[in-house]
């Protein structure tokens, strides 16, 4: 918390602020090409803050084409790694030296708790960079062990140019998940935000200029998904495209790419995620803390978002009791003001539709234990729904906001059936004091991510991704992140 500034202090901030607005290509900021613009809010107040470059397709081809240009010629990809690994340091560096600025950019695009931004996405965005950067020259290649007779090399090679495709919940972190492997792996990138939250990649793209990324080599074109987003996703001259976002979104590019030159494609999509709480923890305020942190985070605007309680029955009003106890720390209102955890939606649309989930506990008569309700503008209050049946949506579909559904069970299969029970397969939680229930969860759990006696998504380390509809083609984040922006070659070389 020592970093946070005060309420007057971001407010001041915020007054003297210079947005960048205009599209980012071949190392400049440009206006679109048809010189169309649209309009980018506060959703927290809905005050206008900026008219943004409306890119199309023509102003996609500009970027491919740049970045293809600096992919060909080497200006990036043919650097010594070591060489690839000072820029990205200094790129860094510069995230950090801004810092405040970057928090305050996310903040006002996306209504987020400036805490969260400060506290949270920019120190993880600076350290996913800096921890890919540090990985460009330690990883190896190999030899196949073919004989005397040849020398055979596996190596990886960057892929071209990628298109990468952001959320609105996360815009400079799920950025940083990107742009780490994809320019230590060598690549070209051009990066299309979310229309809603596009400030804060525009200004990390200066930063990265700034830093010696070459022109070319790092491309932002702002629009919206059939604007921009759809011809990057059909673009002949991109090699691969990275996507986090709805699952119907994802599923578009998976057509795009079939129709044009069978790009690759790598989905980070939805999520159901439950957190199974067992009779047997030991810490029942331990456990509510966590619960609590993963349902309502980033208002619950998060993939991997503790959506569904799955708690035993013998133990399910104490924890509630603890949770609704927890809750009263979690303030709701102004982002700017570093004491509230909770923003607002990011938009009037999406706010509808978190409350139509409400409307639809109303009409199912369910018990509404906390909120439900909904604040002044589009605040969302923390909700938790007791009485979630299987067959209801608030059970099987990706709400993306702060309402957390409970349903009970009594044997430890039945928590397996229940948690596995939907479409998604990205995020669980198991909570237990049991070794043989904590494997048993862990195992049975079909997700790509199981944490035990905690919520959280692991650390730069870690791949983060999922299974079924969750997921496709790859991961984010660790070592394994940079095989999906390579290629891999064979190199035989006759020495008989």
């Amino acid at each position: 918390m020592s970093d946070l500034l005060s309420r007057q202090q971001y407010r001041d901030l915020a007054a003297g602020l210079e947005l960048r607005n205009r599209a980012f290509i071949d190392g400049a900021f440009c206006a679109a090409l048809s010189g169309k613009t649209f309009t980018t809010t506060n959703p927290a107040t809905d005050e206008v803050l900026t008219e943004i470059a409306a890119c199309g397709a023509q102003d996609v081809d500009a970027a491919v084409a740049a970045a293809k240009r600096a992919f060909d010629d080497g200006r990036w990809q043919s650097l010594a790694p070591s060489a690839r690994k000072s820029v990205l340091l200094r790129f860094a560096q510069l995230l950090e030296d801004n810092a405040h600025e970057l928090a305050l950019l996310e903040s006002l695009d996306s209504g987020k708790p400036i805490r969260e931004c400060q506290t949270i996405d920019v120190p993880e965005t600076i350290h996913t960079l800096r921890w890919h950067a540090e990985l460009i020259d330690k990883v190896y290649d190999a030899t196949a062990p073919t004989g005397s007779g040849a020398v055979t090399m596996v190596v990886r090679e960057p892929i071209g140019v990628v298109g990468l495709v952001l959320p609105w919940n996360f815009p400079l972190l799920m950025l940083a998940w990107k742009i780490g492997p994809s320019l230590a792996a060598g690549c070209s990138v051009v990066v299309k935000p979310a229309k809603e939250t596009t400030l804060s990649t525009l200004r990390v793209a200066e930063l990265a200029h700034q830093a010696g990324i070459p022109a070319g080599v790092f491309n932002v074109v702002p629009g919206g998904g059939k604007e921009a987003g759809e011809p990057l996703g059909r673009h002949p001259d991109v090699a691969m495209v990275s996507f986090t976002g709805s699952t119907d979104t994802g599923r578009l590019f998976l057509k795009y790419s079939s129709e044009s030159n069978l790009k690759r494609i790598v989905l980070e999509c939805g999520g159901k995620n439950p957190a199974v709480v067992m009779n047997d923890v030991e810490d029942l305020d331990h456990v509510a803390r966590h619960v609590v942190n993963g349902a309502f985070w980033n208002m619950g605007e998060n993939c991997s978002a503790s959506s569904r309680l799955i708690v035993h029955a013998d133990v399910k009003e104490a924890l509630l009791e603890r949770m609704l106890a927890q809750l009263a720390d979690w303030k709701m209102g102004d982002p700017l003001d570093p004491e509230n955890r909770l923003g607002s939606m990011i938009s009037k649309a999406h706010f509808d539709k978190v409350r139509g989930y409400l409307d639809e506990a109303r009409d199912r008569q369910l018990s509404l234990r906390v909120g439900g309700d909904t604040a002044k503008g589009i605040f969302v209050e923390p909700t938790i729904i007791d009485g979630v049946t299987r067959d209801s949506r608030l059970f099987q579909e990706e709400i993306f906001g702060p309402v957390l559904g409970v349903t009970t069970f009594t044997t430890v299969d039945e928590a397996i059936d229940l948690a596995n029970d939907t479409a998604y397969g990205l995020a669980a939680s198991a909570y237990t004091g049991s070794l043989r229930h904590a494997l048993k969860l862990s195992r049975g759990i079909r997700a790509g991510i199981v944490t035990v006696n905690c919520f959280g998504e692991g650390d730069a380390s870690t791949p983060f991704g999922g299974y079924k509809e969750s997921g496709f083609g790859g991961r984010d984040k660790s070592i394994w992140a940079h095989d999906q922006y390579t290629e891999l070659k064979t190199i035989w070389i006759d020495a008989s």
